[in-house]
């Protein structure tokens, strides 16, 4: 089974949490064991698993990233300005893969999924939900 998820991001740099629109699309799919994979298409976005309990957690991961990886000192931004956007997609990664059991996701308490915005605001980035249900011989 595969959904598109399509989130809205309200700011240059920021974790969209994504969790609920995956849990519904696990639920549609009615598949009990298996494995879902996320996958944000675009070259300036990325998918994290991360804690949920704490936003600052959040703003930790932005700040981290904005420290390592600062804005205007790349190649590419003579091209289109976000040469810091694209390295930090890539070194956050553009997918995630979490087990499905017992029809839940296999996330901890304290883990939810979220969507990493580098280059926003944008109206529509896309994420694709693919659930593979385990093969019972």
């Amino acid at each position: 089974m595969r959904e598109i998820i399509t989130a809205e991001t309200a700011s240059r740099e920021m974790l969209v949490d994504i969790t609920a629109s995956v849990r519904k699309i696990v639920e549609r799919s009615r598949i009990q064991n298996g494995l879902v994979s996320l996958y944000v298409q675009g070259a300036t976005a990325a998918i994290m698993i991360q804690e949920n309990w704490d936003e600052s957690v959040q703003t930790d991961v932005v700040n981290f990233l904005r420290q390592v990886i600062p804005r205007g000192v790349w190649l590419h931004d003579a091209q289109d300005g976000n040469g810091d956007a694209h390295l930090k997609a890539g070194l956050v990664g553009p997918s995630e893969t979490i087990p499905l059991m017992d029809g839940k996701l296999g996330l901890s308490t304290w883990q939810n999924i979220f969507l990493c915005e580098f280059d926003g605001p944008r109206d529509d980035r896309k994420v694709v939900c693919t659930i593979i249900a385990e093969d019972r011989v």
